[in-house]
């Protein structure tokens, strides 16, 4: 009969251990003189029995048995000659205080042992049925006793049974890992040929497999929805990490989409086993792949999936809302990560006031530039430069001009943007120009002159060191509310720090003097102009031929439209058409107008219909008028 090979060696180990436990019974219960010397020699008797070489055996000084086994290819061999030639230790040799009763104690134990495995010194005799079990000492081993399906794993400790559990033929090893990274595996269903493998799943197997390089990530989804499915596997974090890390790696949509629909199951099932690494690197993923509204749905699943938001939660989400234009959205984000007080590091924080900024959020990022203030964190420079022009943007209405409300708004922000300047240290300020001037440009914006002055003032003093641009910007907004002397003074402190007046600048002087019928002084304005540029702008003469109409000077308004060409300047169709109106509506002279319309013609400009028509009805109305009177005088 033949039986299975553990069956077999469980058996031998049995014999083993029953024939030691016969000798200790024998010494123990023996009246032996010296208790001591047998409890030391028990040890190295017990060791007998689990060596197959007695030669390294040693117990005091003698060896007991230095050649004998318990195993042999002959059962005839007879064994006495070789004991007979050993060397037994004598009655009172080595033993201390042995009496020659203990002695035949002894070499009774011995001898009864040893005439147990001579009377069958093979344990298996083979025969045609197969193997079967010798008689002696293993014949009194009860085989109902022991199971047969537990083996001689029953023997052995806990670990060494996970130990065995735990492995796999590394041919079934070898072709999953075939499978897995062939093509076909990501078109077709391998679960059948999962199962024909017989694979023994644990955690490190199946992370090892998930971590394996170049595989596809359908095949890794579907390896994966194989092992969950099976009831004895129980997923953990870090199967689920790897599981991630490994789809996340391909920057696929679809493998995305396909992840997240798996991790929604697992973590509506097993609260606790999404590690915020896991659903961060998702986050990300979504980030790369413009799918900003994935993203916000991961970041609403942490409270569902029992994880923890961290700082990286936040600035992965603002950063994947923010680059589909969701910023409605990403605004929402920054407040729960302001409240949570969870700010990422300085150059991600800056990332996000830039990101908020693009989006004309430009308050909220100021929400989130406070709170990393009160933290010690701080944003790049650029980014807060960024924050500054972005609070100081001009806003406009539907007409291009600012509304009672968006000049309220316009005041708030620029306050916000005033504020933020003083946080600028000396050394930071001299390199801050940007951001300075367009504070400036917005309080002129705003009207707010008087505080745009002190702010140029302060500029001077501290730094940065004003220019053309922003010196202009005041004297345009002093001018605007028609200050001036104080417009003339600034021209004047800015030619003291060598900066030369350029054609704006006299532009802007001159149309403020203009629009306030001061042409006495607009005139020297342009004058001092004309010394300094030898190229003027339309603008100036524009402004000056309109501020001379107004005060029906018309001659010199025409001889300034014909001086436009000496300084570089050609006068273009809408100042001849504006010219030619004032001539025919408030002065009625449509013989100037029609030199004016020949000057056109000359150069290149043809006067529009209308006007035209203004001239020819004009000139007519004045023949009429002159018959009239030569008739009525005759």
């Amino acid at each position: 009969m033949w039986r299975p090979a553990s069956l077999l060696a469980r058996r031998t180990f049995l014999s083993r251990e029953t024939a030691a436990q016969k000798f200790r019974d024998t010494v123990f219960h023996s009246q032996v003189p010296n208790a001591e010397f047998l409890k030391l020699s028990v040890p190295c008797v017990e060791s007998l029995f689990h060596k197959s070489d007695f030669s390294t055996w040693v117990c005091g000084k003698s060896d007991f048995y230095p050649h004998a086994r318990f195993f042999s290819s002959n059962p005839s061999e007879n064994y006495e000659e070789e004991r007979a030639e050993s060397s037994v230790p004598q009655a009172n040799e080595g033993f201390g205080e042995f009496s020659g009763s203990s002695n035949n104690v002894f070499d009774e134990s011995m001898s009864s042992i040893s005439s147990e495995l001579e009377a069958g010194s093979s344990i298996f005799n083979e025969d045609a049925d197969g193997l079967e079990l010798n008689d002696g000492l293993a014949a009194e081993i009860d085989e109902s006793s022991i199971p047969m399906d537990q083996g001689f794993d029953s023997f052995a400790t806990e670990d060494d049974k996970v130990e065995k559990m735990e492995e796999n033929d590394m041919e079934k090893v070898q072709s999953l890992l075939s499978l897995l990274q062939s093509s076909a595996t990501a078109d077709a269903s391998p679960e059948e040929d999962f199962e024909k493998m017989g694979l023994i799943l644990n955690e490190d197997f199946v992370v090892m497999v998930l971590e394996t390089p170049y595989v596809p990530g359908e095949s890794l989804l579907g390896f994966a929805r194989w092992v969950l499915k099976k009831p004895e596997f129980k997923v953990t974090e870090r199967v689920l990490d790897a599981l991630v890390s490994g789809i996340c790696k391909g920057n696929r949509k679809r493998e995305a989409y396909a992840l997240w629909d798996l991790v929604q199951e697992v973590g509506e099932k097993e609260k606790g086993v999404l590690s915020t690494g896991s659903l961060n690197e998702l986050i990300a993923l979504y980030s790369r792949l413009g799918k900003g509204k994935a993203a916000y749905d991961v970041f609403n699943k942490f409270g569902e999936f029992g994880s923890v938001l961290n700082a990286d939660t936040y600035y992965f989400t603002i950063e994947a809302l923010c680059k589909r234009s969701f910023y409605d959205w990403a605004c929402s984000v920054c407040q729960k990560m302001v409240h949570e007080d969870k700010l990422p590091s300085c150059d991600r924080v800056g990332k996000i006031i830039s990101y908020l900024c693009r989006g004309s959020k430009a308050k909220d990022a100021h929400s989130v530039y406070l709170s990393a203030k009160d933290k010690k964190i701080h944003p790049p420079r650029s980014s807060v430069n960024f924050l500054i022009i972005s609070l100081c943007r001009l806003r406009l209405s539907d007409k291009e001009t600012p509304t009672e409300i968006d000049k309220e708004i316009d005041r708030e922000t620029v306050s916000l943007a005033l504020e933020m300047l003083n946080d600028y240290t000396t050394e930071d300020r001299i390199r801050a120009i940007k951001p300075f001037s367009s504070v400036i440009r917005k309080l002129c914006w705003i009207e707010d002159v008087e505080r745009a002055k002190r702010l140029l003032l302060e500029m001077i003093d501290i730094g940065p060191p004003p220019g053309n641009a922003i010196f202009n910007t005041v004297i345009n907004g002093l001018a605007k509310v028609g200050d001036m002397d104080e417009a003339m003074k600034i021209m004047r402190l800015m030619e003291s720090r060598g900066l030369k007046p350029d054609v704006y600048t006299y532009s802007v002087i001159t149309s403020g003097y203009a629009k306030g019928g001061s042409m006495e002084e607009a005139c020297k304005i342009f004058e001092e102009a004309k010394k300094k540029h030898s190229k003027l702008s339309p603008v100036t003469y524009h402004t000056l031929i309109r501020g001379f109409c107004k005060l029906e000077h018309y001659d010199v308004a025409v001889n300034l439209l014909r001086e436009m060409k000496d300084y570089g300047v050609h006068p273009n169709h809408d100042e001849y058409n504006k010219l030619i109106k004032s001539l025919c509506l408030k002065a009625l002279d449509w013989e100037t107008a029609e030199k004016l319309r020949e000057e056109m013609k000359e150069n290149g400009l043809i006067l529009n219909g209308r006007t035209s028509a203004l001239i020819n009805a004009v000139k007519q109305l004045q023949e009429e008028g002159t018959s009239q009177e030569v008739t009525a005088a005759a």
